[in-house]
């Protein structure tokens, strides 16, 4: 749900009822992950996607009928030959999907409009809610924050309040969404539960070091996947807002310098696009000790071996230099600043979902995996949740 908070917030604010199907579990192939999310307004407006268009028209049917009857449902969609394109789910998959009917008078309101408004500013929290269990604790949630008191919570036992926040900041601490099962008093025996967590955490950060024209495209591409972006350069002349406009910062400092004080994190990317000795080996050789997800530096193969003899030269080993992509980017036989900059964010998102980079023609390896630990199996839909034969793309 909180793929779509800033829209969401928007109507919170305004009072408007809506239903939100939310993407719970996901088995085999399917095109979206827990947490993606679709809602309703109740005058039919839609936001947002459950499965890229394969069962849309089925969860806003849904959606509608949450909004006139007031209760959660859990639905199930999947494979089946005889009716493979009811719902479109055609790949051999199945989708969960949990709707929450959020109307003015809803206990959950309050709960959701505070993780709305959190999302939507860029604030760190979790948002937890039951998705499977007994039908009196469906949709109900829990709102942590990694520092503060929790808001809202399932009304079951106190405990299980507790044991649910404190894996849930687990799961913000990693910037993670996912579900976990749990008694209903908050142990691991009992009546099982499933929670969704749903992390919301402050983009990511992309650092371009070096601001020429390949930076600038590079820029364009990091905002567009929704990372937040700084041009450093020590030239004040190159180093404008006029030539990066949708740059979020631009500092004019020697990158090392820069580096050495700035934040950075298991997300962060660095892309050194300088390729001139007097920058990179100081700015690498800090770059390959950090604990960073990316570091990756620009130059023809004459540099990378010139770069790689001069960083040995200043202590870096071997270990750290293996952490290095370079020449940056994937073999696409790029030419324009466009092309380039579409190669290394083509690495950039290999590396972080676990992709080959191959192509997909003709190999057998999965579509939809992000390197990340194997989603729990699909929770058995409560018994009123109808369950329904469809198609997952």
């Amino acid at each position: 749900m909180l793929d779509i908070a800033e829209e969401l917030h928007r109507w919170a604010e305004r009072g408007r009822d809506f239903a939100v199907a939310t993407v719970v579990a996901v088995g085999g192939s399917a095109p979206r992950q827990p947490g993606a999310a679709l809602a309703v307004a109740a005058d039919g407006t839609v936001i947002g996607s459950v499965s890229g268009g394969c069962v849309e028209g089925a969860v806003y049917d849904l959606c509608r009928q949450a909004l006139e009857d007031g209760e959660p449902v859990l639905e199930r969609f999947g494979y089946s030959d005889e009716d493979a394109f009811a719902v479109g789910l055609t790949c051999g998959g199945t989708i969960d999907i949990l709707v929450t009917p959020v109307h003015a008078a809803s206990t959950a309101r309050e709960v959701f409009a505070s993780a709305l408004s959190a999302a939507a500013r860029g604030e760190a929290a979790a948002l937890a809610r039951v998705v499977a269990g007994p039908a009196e604790l469906l949709g109900r949630a829990l709102l942590v924050r990694p520092d503060g008191p929790s808001e809202g919570g399932f009304g079951a036992h106190p405990e299980l309040d507790r044991t649910v926040a404190q894996e849930a900041r687990a799961f913000l601490d990693a910037g993670r969404t996912g579900t976990l099962e749990i008694g209903e008093r908050g142990s691991r025996c009992g009546a099982p539960l499933t929670v969704l967590v749903e992390s919301s955490v402050p983009p990511p950060r992309m650092i371009v070091f070096g601001a020429i024209d390949f930076a600038a495209a590079l820029v364009r591409v990091g905002t567009f996947l929704n990372y937040r972006v700084t041009v450093c350069d020590a030239r004040p002349v190159f180093a404008t807002a006029a030539r990066f406009p949708e740059a979020d910062e631009i500092v004019v400092e020697w990158p090392h310098t820069y580096l050495e004080r700035t934040e950075v994190d298991a997300r962060t990317v660095l892309c050194v696009l300088t390729h001139d000795a007097k920058f990179d080996v100081p700015l690498l050789r800090l770059a390959l000790r950090l604990p960073v997800a990316y570091v990756g530096a620009m130059g023809s193969r004459r540099t990378h071996l010139d770069r790689n003899e001069r960083l040995r030269e200043v202590g870096v080993t071997e270990g750290e230099l293996a952490r290095l992509r370079s020449p940056i980017g994937l073999d696409l036989g790029a030419r324009t600043p466009e092309e380039t900059a579409l190669s290394i964010a083509a690495e950039i998102v290999a590396n972080r979902r676990g992709g080959s980079g191959a192509p997909l023609t003709g190999a057998h390896t999965p579509i939809h995996h992000d390197g990340s630990p194997a989603p729990q199996p699909a929770p058995p839909p409560p018994s009123k949740a109808t369950h329904r034969s469809g198609s997952v793309v």
